[in-house]
């Protein structure tokens, strides 16, 4: 509780300094710590609560972006229709995605839920209107106004988001949908066997992590101002996998400590060698 108070306030504190010291890159830096912070809160719902070992999360970080790059790319630059298409498209592809990975277990759920973001992503690279494997700069970022294109307000904006979504998290595995899916964790038959059909749930919890992992994705485009189809490489979703359980899989801030720590140590290794990842990796 202490540290997860001293990393809030950590958080809350970073834009003061920035404004204080006219560091921009803070933001940038922190900002990116936050995206992903959304995206692991997201996968942990589904690999920390639910047992559902998923090597595909990253595609909807993916899907999330080149909603607002192509959209951005045809003229439509209101920032709500983006959020909206970012939220439709996210479940309307988790849905059937996820429909089929759960009725497998084990193994077969890692490989199909890697297949499938494989396939994403190479459909994406084919994409040569929208840039292709080189990506795809945004015309205009998500538009609010007059808080378009301010580092401040996104940076706020995201935070606002992690927190709530940890809060939500809470209070969602505490309730009985919770309890259900904590119980499928440990033993998914014990569970259909009462009457409690497991699946629904699951499903449930599937759709919704990948709509938070979508909408940091949304956040990265913005804090980025470039999508491309790499953000949906199975890497990225392996990393996604490593901050969920260096933080503490099944808790609920854990992921944000993981994440927070995972990209600091990057960025203060790459201060001092080129060969960071050969020092990060073996840590």
């Amino acid at each position: 509780l202490a540290l997860t108070a001293l990393l809030a306030a950590f958080f809350v504190l970073v834009p003061v300094y920035a404004v204080q010291a006219g560091d921009s890159y803070v933001l940038i830096l922190i900002g990116r710590i936050l995206v992903f912070a959304l995206a692991a809160v997201g996968l942990n719902l589904a690999l920390g609560f639910g047992g559902m070992v998923s090597l595909g999360h990253a595609m909807y970080i993916g899907l999330g972006a080149y909603c607002v790059g192509i959209l951005s790319f045809f003229g439509v630059h209101s920032g709500w229709l983006h959020l909206l298409a970012v939220l439709v498209v996210s479940g309307l592809i988790a849905l059937p995605v996820g429909w089929i990975a759960l009725r497998t277990h084990g193994i077969a759920f890692i490989m199909i839920t890697l297949a499938l973001a494989q396939l994403f992503y190479f459909v994406f690279v084919s994409l040569k209107q929208f840039g292709g494997d080189d990506g795809l700069k945004l015309a205009q970022p998500s538009d609010f106004g007059p808080l378009t294109g301010n580092d401040t307000a996104l940076y706020l904006a995201t935070l606002a988001c992690v927190l709530a979504a940890a809060y939500g998290l809470s209070r969602v595995v505490a309730s009985r949908f919770g309890l259900v899916l904590r119980a499928t964790r440990t033993g998914e038959r014990r569970v259909n066997a009462v009457g409690t059909p497991s699946l629904p749930y699951r499903l449930a919890a599937y759709v919704l992590s990948a709509e938070l992992c979508g909408l940091a994705g949304y956040f990265l485009a913005n804090l980025t101002g470039f999508v491309s189809p790499a953000y949906m490489a199975w890497s990225v979703s392996g990393e996604l996998v490593v901050m969920v359980l260096l933080g503490g899989i099944g808790t609920v801030f854990g992921p944000v400590v993981g994440v927070s720590a995972l990209l600091l140590l990057e960025e203060f290794l790459k201060a001092y060698t080129d060969h960071w990842a050969l020092v990060l990796g073996p840590l």
